[in-house]
């Protein structure tokens, strides 16, 4: 189908999505849909539905100061609001390798 193409991985699997609205108590509105899948040690994906960004988080990536500040683009007040809800929804990384 596409001869000059080198295909690393082409897999297709079921996944659930939570798609969330809600604003902070600094008044900051997020939309955000948050995809569970087998992929990616565990981590979620992460989707800014207001800025078209989508991200890989884990606990780790919470835990690493300026990390939501950067790939969200948000002040570290709205950062530290929107990790406090992603601590509920990221949960435990569990290694299935």
């Amino acid at each position: 189908m596409l001869p000059d193409y080198d295909f690393m991985s082409d897999i297709t699997e079921e996944t659930t999505t939570r798609f969330v609205t809600f604003i902070t108590p600094g008044l900051k509105r997020f939309d955000l849909a948050v995809t569970s899948t087998n992929r990616f040690y565990g981590k979620k994906l992460i989707t800014d539905l207001q800025a078209g960004v989508t991200v890989i988080i884990g606990p780790d990536d919470l835990e690493e100061e300026g990390y939501l500040e950067h790939v969200f683009k948000l002040s570290s007040e709205e950062a530290a609001e929107l990790a406090e809800f992603l601590q509920l929804v990221v949960g435990v990384v569990n290694f299935t390798d």
